[in-house]
């Protein structure tokens, strides 16, 4: 399963992720590390310790952004996915209960403080990839074989 596969929003939201981290938060914290020096002893100068620590924090998340978005291949909508639940789409699972999930299959950089998002490798993602409205998918939970049909697959383009 590539790994590597992002939306054009989350790919979007890393972008000015970096960007922030560069160009607002990173000269921010490097004036009160420099003004923090400034004042003398650093061992016990709380704000130099803390901003310092901060600054290394803002560069290794940088390097990693920069080195993941080199990696990062976008995936955009295509007509032609219509009618079925690939990468990008929201999905309505049903169970027999009549309890639904909704999430969207994504690449797993978008997953995190996403409410409904869903890694394009999780189980039930991997389950859907291929159906359409009406199919039955099986997925193996920890109370057991879990079985959902598929209410709806949307793709929201712009």
């Amino acid at each position: 399963m590539d790994t590597n596969i992002i939306t054009p929003e989350g790919h979007t939201e890393l972008q000015q992720e970096l960007d922030h981290l560069w160009r607002k938060e990173r000269p921010e914290v490097t004036k009160i590390v420099q003004w923090a020096a400034s004042l003398g002893d650093r061992s016990e100068n709380a704000d130099y310790q803390y901003n310092k620590k901060r600054l290394r924090e803002i560069d290794r998340r940088v390097r990693y952004l920069r080195d993941r978005m080199s990696k990062l291949r976008i995936i955009e909508y295509n007509p032609t996915q219509e009618g079925k639940a690939y990468f990008g789409a929201w999905v309505t699972l049903i169970d027999e209960n009549d309890e639904t999930l909704t999430f969207r299959i994504v690449g797993p950089d978008e997953i995190y403080s996403k409410k409904n998002y869903i890694s394009v490798s999780a189980p039930v993602a991997k389950k859907c990839l291929g159906k359409t409205v009406g199919d039955i998918i099986f997925v193996i939970t920890p109370e057991g074989k879990k079985e959902w049909e598929i209410l709806t697959i949307e793709y929201n383009h712009g």
